[in-house]
């Protein structure tokens, strides 16, 4: 796991992200408001495409659905013996996913796109960490690259639903993205929307190869307040640029 977007913001509701990515709403009322300060184990939108069943659960191979489901960030791989394994798969190394055990059949066959407003980094500087908000310059949204599982408690009983959880794919980073952590979330462009949560596809790589140069050039890294540490602190105050105080200049004068 990389400790990378360990935290990020998304603030639209379902009808406005299912004209975005043209997708049903399949999350049955149980999306809340924005929230900009989503942390791993918390449940937020994802979207999906998959053939749909009829009556006997048997799929439509000439057809392909695409939805919004709400998902629990942290991958948990159907052989876990517990959902605890999850808070520590936030993210996969795009590098390695095709062949990690936790992760490659999700690779090749559960793939998603997490709506992000933008995502949370940490520049350390010796006993200090200085936050920062990544978003796009225009204030559009941005479509991470997620891959997808679902795990049953062997405790459950026969009709109780799966729990349903992701990772975010990460990358190295570049350019002025560099300057605060090595590794980043990938982020798709639309064109590639549709080959990538293609449910017949087994091989994506090409799709995740190299990050966009478009989509990074519009990125934003803006400093913003420490309040953003904690988990408890969730308001649009979060996304303000920060400013930080400079030291008063002490004034030189002679005692009387």
């Amino acid at each position: 796991m990389d400790h990378v977007c360990g935290r990020f913001a998304t603030t639209r509701d379902p009808d406005s992200l299912a004209a975005e990515f043209d997708a049903v709403d399949g999350t049955e009322g149980l999306m809340g408001g924005a929230d900009y300060n989503v942390a791993p184990t918390k449940h937020v939108p994802a979207i999906v495409a998959r053939h749909p069943r009829d009556a006997e659960g048997e799929p439509d191979p000439d057809s392909v659905v695409r939805s919004i489901r709400m998902m629990r960030w942290g991958l948990v791989p159907m052989w876990a013996k517990d959902p605890s394994v999850g808070s520590r798969m936030i993210n996969a190394r795009v590098e390695s996913a095709a062949e990690k055990p936790a992760f490659r059949t999700a690779f090749a066959r559960r793939r998603c796109l997490i709506p992000a407003d933008g995502w949370y980094e940490w520049q350390v500087d010796g006993d200090r960490k200085q936050p920062y908000y990544v978003t796009p310059q225009d204030g559009s949204g941005l479509a991470l690259a997620g891959i997808w599982e679902t795990w049953r408690s062997p405790k459950a009983a026969a009709d109780e639903f799966p729990m349903v959880t992701f990772a975010v794919l990460t990358t190295d980073s570049f350019g002025q993205l560099a300057d605060v952590h090595h590794r980043m979330p990938i982020m798709l462009p639309r064109h590639a929307w549709a080959g990538w949560l293609d449910p017949d596809s087994t091989d994506p790589t090409a799709l995740v190869a190299e990050p966009d140069p478009e989509l990074h050039a519009g990125l934003e890294l803006r400093p913003v307040t420490t309040k953003v540490n904690s988990v408890r602190n969730n308001g649009s105050e979060l996304l303000r640029r920060f400013v930080p105080e400079e030291p008063a200049e002490q004034a030189l004068f002679e005692l009387p």
